[in-house]
């Protein structure tokens, strides 16, 4: 039966379960009786959608509170252990696999350590990457005992520009600074990856997850806009001005801070990234005399630098690098001063684990050039500081990915043809984000 607005009785269902579940998930445990208010259905309705979410096992009970001269009102929560999702962070240092249930409790995690394919070489190889996360979501199915029907999906963050092709060949990326032309990643992991076909993957630039994840249940909880900053190996970011909605990454690593300046990754002149990512800073310590650990990798390296610039031990700080962390910071603010003039975000929240690993000493320097260089009206409305998940914010947000198509559908599993966009999901995050 077709409503007069175009739905169907199907439609209004799962409109139900999804209120349902999203009231649960985010602000439960909760009773039926308080469900009502909080969905605008009626009391039928709540009735008729709990009993079949009960059944299937989606939700469960938590437990009872008094009511006002009756008996106790039951509570009810999403299961846990009602549905799996595994997040993938395709970093460039390493890969980092977890499975987590569906509250996004870690069930189990592995990493992989990643090296380019030739000494010197900023290519990673396709087949390496793909094998590491097959054995990776093998690993960690394996280490919690959970069959891997039992997944709601795959949710992928990549360094890189994800295209999302209507030609049902799955997701494709393009990820320039390690040497990723048009790479069908997604197929390539359904012919690898030993997995039921009806379970999805969702691949996305990691910036993105970063950002969602962050937005959602880290530091940009109840912000209008944020940008969230990635700074690893090197430096992107996503912008978000609607928080319930999906932000968009940004390829602000390619942004350009001197013009006929340091060959960039990518292969042009002057980006931010050949400047502020952790491997040009790096190199540029090493130019100026700096002393790396030798043989240590670039996370080992960077923390060798970062104790040097700022000894914990009272010591003198090493003044080589002192000084590329301080012009470092410059041009990051620079770098943050156009986010801010471009979208005058409420937030700016740094996550990505060189932004971790340098810390809130780094992150004041950057601030201070950021509104030095910004247009005074915007700095003056924006607040600038450390992301919370810490660094496993990439695998969370892309876990996020399967789990919101979950809730789109109103709890069901994916069904042949394309994912469904669902207004519900979005106004979950708002309601969430507005407490």
């Amino acid at each position: 039966m077709t409503r007069p607005n175009g739905r169907t009785v199907r439609d209004l269902r799962r409109e139900n379960r999804t209120a349902v579940l999203r009231r649960l998930y985010f602000d439960g445990p909760m009773s039926r009786f308080s469900l009502g208010p909080a969905t605008g259905l009626s009391s039928g309705s709540i009735s008729n959608v709990v009993a079949e979410l009960v059944a299937e096992g989606l939700v469960e009970e938590a437990g009872s509170v008094d009511s006002a001269g009756g008996r106790p009102r039951i509570l009810l929560r999403v299961a846990p252990a009602s549905g799996r999702m595994i997040g993938v962070d395709v970093g460039e240092t390493r890969i980092r696999i977890e499975l987590f249930d569906l509250t996004l409790t870690e069930l189990a995690r592995t990493e992989r350590p990643l090296a380019p394919a030739a000494e010197g070489a900023e290519r990673y190889e396709v087949g390496v990457v793909v094998d590491h996360i097959r054995e990776g979501i093998a690993e960690v199915l394996r280490t919690a005992d959970v069959p891997a029907g039992a997944l709601l999906g795959v949710g992928v963050g990549v360094p890189g520009i994800v295209e999302h092709p209507d030609n049902g060949g799955g997701a494709v990326v393009h990820g320039q600074t390690v040497g990723w032309d048009a790479v069908p990643l997604e197929r390539l992991l359904r012919e690898a990856v030993e997995l039921p076909a009806e379970v999805p993957y969702r691949i996305d630039n990691g910036a993105k997850t970063l950002g969602q994840a962050e937005m959602w249940f880290g530091a940009g909880r109840g912000a209008t806009s944020a940008v969230v900053v990635l700074f690893g190996s090197g430096v992107g970011a996503c912008v978000t001005t609607d928080p319930p909605a999906p932000g968009r990454a940004l390829e602000w690593g390619h942004l350009k801070v001197r013009v006929r300046g340091r060959r960039c990754r990518c292969g042009a002149l002057g980006c931010l990234e050949a400047y502020a990512g952790a491997g040009a800073l790096l190199e540029r310590w090493r130019e100026a005399g700096g002393e790396p650990p030798a043989g240590a990798g670039e996370e080992a390296a960077l923390a060798a630098m970062a104790a040097a610039a700022y000894p914990s031990d009272g010591g003198d700080p090493d003044p080589t690098a002192v000084a590329v962390l301080a012009e470092t910071a410059e041009y990051l603010g620079a770098g943050f001063a156009d986010l801010i003039n471009l979208f005058q975000p409420e937030r700016i929240l740094v996550g990505g684990w060189a932004g971790l690993l340098l810390g809130t000493r780094f992150l004041a320097e950057v601030e201070t050039h950021a509104r030095a260089y910004a247009l005074a009206y915007p700095a003056a409305r924006v607040t600038i500081g450390l992301g919370t998940l810490g660094p496993d914010a990439v695998t969370v947000g892309a876990a996020i990915l399967p789990l919101a198509d979950f809730f789109a559908r109103g709890g069901r599993r994916e069904e042949p043809g394309p994912v469904e966009e669902a207004p519900a999901w979005t106004e979950a995050v708002r309601d969430r984000t507005a407490h």
